[in-house]
C-alpha cells in the first residue's frame, strides 16, 4: 500500500516525521499507481491536524475522480460529519489519528453510521530508550502517554476495522519496520494490522508479515526514492509464501 503524504500544496516525504522534501503532485502519483495496479492507496494530509483546520474535501474529490483503487484518507477528521463528507467525496475509508485519541468514542460513531470497514485507526508511535513505546498525535508532535498496544485494543473494542501502525523512529530511514511492536499489536487484536514506517526493501515487508504478524504493509520513501515498485513487492511476498492479490498479466 503506497502512502502519499500531502502538506500544503504538494506531496512530501521526510525522515522520522521531519525534514520534509517535496516529492511531486498527488494527482501525478495516483495516475502512476493506477498504471501499476496498486491494491490500495493511503493519502494523509499531514498539516491539517497541526494547523487545526478541516480536511480538504475538494482536493480529495478531485483525486478520487482519477483514483481507480480503494483510497484511505486521513488528516483533520475529528467529527462524524467530517468523516461522512470525506466518504461522500470519494474516500473508501477514513483514517483517524489525533481525533481518535482526543475523542475515542468518535471511532464508534463512525463505525455505527458507516460500518467498521470504513474506519482505520492510525497509530503513530515512538520507542523510548527504555524500550517503552508511546503513541504520538498531530504528525508525531504531541506525546499522549498511551501505549500503542493498549490503544489498539481500545480501538478494536470501539469498532475500528483496521489499525495502521507507524513507527516514527523508522519512518523514512529504510531500516525496516518495528517488528517487535507490530508483533505485540497484532497479537493483541483480531483486526488487520497494517505495518508502516521503515520499509527499505522487499525483505523488510516479508519479515514484518512473517515475524510481526502484519496483515498488510504500507510504504512511502521506498517507492519514492528507489527503483522498487508495488508490483515487485507483491512478487517478493508471493515468492515468500504470503498470499497477495494478483495483477493482470502476472504469473501468480
Amino acid at each position: 500500500m503506497p502512502t502519499l503524504l500531502h502538506k500544503e500544496f504538494g506531496l512530501v516525504k521526510g525522515e522520522r516525521f521531519h525534514s520534509w522534501r517535496r516529492t511531486g503532485s498527488a494527482m501525478q502519483q495516483i495516475k502512476v499507481y493506477n498504471l501499476r495496479e496498486v491494491d490500495e492507496l493511503v493519502f494523509f494530509d499531514i498539516a491539517a491536524s497541526i494547523n487545526g483546520r478541516a480536511p480538504d474535501y475538494d482536493l480529495v474529490d478531485d483525486l478520487a475522480d482519477d483514483c481507480f483503487m480503494p483510497m484511505t484518507v486521513g488528516g483533520g477528521i475529528t467529527t462524524l460529519e467530517q468523516a461522512g463528507r470525506m466518504l461522500r467525496v470519494g474516500a473508501d475509508k477514513v483514517s483517524i489519528n489525533s481525533g481518535a485519541v482526543s475523542d475515542p468514542p468518535l471511532i464508534s460513531r463512525i463505525a455505527d453510521r458507516f460500518g467498521s470497514q470504513c474506519v482505520v485507526v492510525s497509530i503513530d508511535f515512538t520507542r523510548h530508550p527504555d524500550g517503552r513505546c508511546e503513541v504520538f498525535t498531530h504528525s508525531g508532535s504531541r506525546p499522549t502517554g498511551l501505549d500503542p498496544v493498549d490503544f489498539a485494543v481500545q480501538a478494536e473494542r470501539l469498532g475500528a476495522g483496521e489499525v495502521l501502525l507507524t513507527s516514527i523512529d523508522r519512518d523514512g530511514t529504510f531500516l525496516g519496520y518495528d517488528i517487535e511492536c507490530t508483533r505485540q499489536v497484532s497479537k493483541a487484536v483480531s483486526l488487520p494490522v497494517i505495518a508502516s514506517g521503515g520499509a527499505g526493501n522487499y525483505q523488510h515487508m516479508v519479515e514484518v508479515v512473517k515475524q510481526g504478524g502484519a496483515s498488510a504493509v504500507a510504504a512511502s520513501a521506498m517507492f519514492h526514492f528507489t527503483e522498487q515498485t508495488p508490483a515487485g513487492a507483491k512478487a517478493a511476498l508471493h515468492e515468500a509464501g504470503i498470499p497477495v492479490r494478483s495483477i493482470v498479466g502476472d504469473s501468480f
